[in-house]
C-alpha cells in the first residue's frame, strides 16, 4: 500500500512536549474521574450523529463487504436463509470450522440468524468510555475507537479526502472503524452536557476535521507504546509470503508468530520480496492511493511499520479479517493486536509524542520478506 508523504515534526516540538504531552493511565484515571464535574466550556452549537445502538453482547461483528449471506449451515453450499449489508453488527456466537471450497479460509462464525463466512467479519465489540473533559496536554492524546463504528461531523466543509468526498456524495457520514486510532486535539461540551473530541489526523492527512461522540474513544496510555524488549539485539522479522504467515525472531528464537494478508499478486500489487530494514514509523497515518475508481482512501491506520521506501509497510486493518490470503495493495496486513505489538517491539522506538520517527540507514529491525 502506497502512503500519502507526511510532513515531518519539528524537533524542537517533540523535546519541548514530550513531558507534557504523555498520557499514562495514572493521567487517563485522574482525568477520566473528573466526569462532567464543574468544568466549564464553551457549549459547541453543533448536533453530531450520537452512537448506534448495536447488539448486546460481549464479541460483536461487523460485516465488511456490500453484502454477504447468511448460510444456514458453515458451508457455502448450504442454504441460504438471509443476507446483511455492509456495516451491519450481529452478534458473534462462536468461531466454527466449516467449508467454502473457492477459499483458502475456512472459519464461520455463527450468529442468531445464521452462519457468515468469518474474513467478511471484522471482530469488533461495544465499549463505551468516560470521557475526559479535559486533554492531558496542550497537544492531544492518541485514541482508538472501541465501539463497532462512530459516525462524525465535518467541521471544516467541504470535504477533503477521496474515501470522505464519497461517502458524503452518497448522502453517508462520515465515519470511524473498531479499531482505528486517531489524534484527539479539543474536547468541547454541547447544549445538553454531552462531551465530544475533535478527531484529527496528524499524519498523511488531506486536512479534514471532525467531531464525535467521545465516549466511543478509548485514550491510549504510553504503557501501550512503551517498548517490548528494547534490550535484546539480533531482532528481525520473516513475512513469508507462501504461507501468509509472519513471525518475530530474537537471534535464533521465535518470539511471535501470525497470519497477514500480503499484494494481490494477479492485481500487480505483489509485496516486495528481499530483506529490508523499519525506516520509519507512526502510531496512526491516513493512507490512500491509487487512481479513480480503482484507488483506497484509508484514513486512522494504525501501529504502521514502513520498511520499503515506497510506502510499504506492517500495519493494523479493519477493512477485512481475511487473514491467511493475499488482500493488499503491497504492505502486510495484520489484526491490530499483531500490528501492534510488533510496532511496540520491532525498532526503532516511537514515543508517545509526536507518535511517528524516521531513521537514517542502516534503519531499525530487518524485515525479511520470502516466498518460500
Amino acid at each position: 500500500m502506497i502512503m500519502r508523504k507526511a510532513s515531518q515534526p519539528e524537533p524542537t516540538s517533540t523535546a519541548k512536549n514530550k513531558a507534557a504531552s504523555i498520557l499514562s493511565r495514572r493521567d487517563f484515571l485522574k482525568l477520566a474521574g473528573l466526569g462532567l464535574g464543574g468544568l466549564a466550556f464553551r457549549s459547541w452549537k453543533g448536533s453530531p450523529p450520537a452512537t448506534a445502538d448495536f447488539p448486546q453482547a460481549d464479541q460483536l461483528g461487523r460485516v465488511t463487504v456490500g453484502k454477504t449471506e447468511l448460510k444456514a449451515r458453515p458451508d457455502a453450499d448450504s442454504q441460504t436463509v438471509g443476507a446483511v449489508y455492509e456495516d451491519t453488527v450481529v452478534g458473534w456466537l462462536r468461531e466454527t470450522v466449516g467449508w467454502n471450497p473457492t477459499r483458502v479460509n475456512q472459519r464461520w462464525v455463527e450468529t442468531s440468524d445464521g452462519y457468515i463466512w468469518e474474513p467478511y467479519l471484522q471482530p469488533v465489540r461495544n465499549s463505551l468510555n468516560i470521557p475526559l473533559t479535559t486533554l492531558p496536554a496542550s497537544n492531544g492524546m492518541w485514541v482508538e475507537v472501541s465501539i463497532p463504528y462512530i459516525d462524525l461531523t465535518l467541521d471544516n466543509p467541504p470535504a477533503r479526502s477521496p474515501g470522505l468526498v464519497d461517502r458524503i456524495a452518497q448522502g453517508l457520514p462520515p465515519r470511524l472503524y473498531y479499531s482505528q486510532v486517531v489524534w484527539v486535539d479539543q474536547v468541547k461540551t454541547d447544549q445538553l452536557g454531552q462531551i465530544w473530541y475533535r478527531v484529527n489526523e496528524r499524519y498523511g492527512s488531506y486536512g479534514d476535521i471532525l467531531w464525535a461522540v467521545a465516549e466511543a474513544f478509548r485514550p491510549i496510555t504510553t504503557e501501550e507504546i512503551a517498548p517490548i524488549h528494547p534490550e535484546v539485539e539480533g531482532k528481525r522479522v520473516m513475512v513469508n509470503v507462501a504461507y501468509q504467515t509472519l513471525s518475530c525472531y530474537e537471534n535464533q528464537n521465535e518470539v511471535y508468530f501470525t497470519r497477514v494478508s500480503t499484494g494481490i499478486l494477479s492485481e500487480g500489487f505483489a509485496t516486495p520480496i528481499g530483506e529490508f530494514p523499519i525506516w520509519r514509523k507512526l502510531v496512526s497515518v491516513h493512507m490512500s492511493g491509487g487512481s479513480t475508481g480503482g484507488g483506497w482512501d484509508l484514513p486512522g491506520v494504525g501501529w504502521t511499520s514502513l520498511f520499503v521506501g515506497t510506502g510499504v509497510a506492517i500495519h493494523s486493518t479493519y477493512w477485512h479479517n481475511n487473514y491467511g490470503e493475499p488482500m493488499s495493495h503491497g504492505c502486510v496486513n495484520a489484526r491490530p493486536e499483531d500490528s501492534k505489538w510488533i510496532f511496540r517491539w520491532a525498532l526503532p522506538i516511537v514515543t508517545y509524542e509526536p507518535g511517528d520517527i524516521t531513521v537514517q540507514m542502516p534503519g531499525g529491525t530487518s524485515v525479511q520478506v520470502i516466498e518460500i
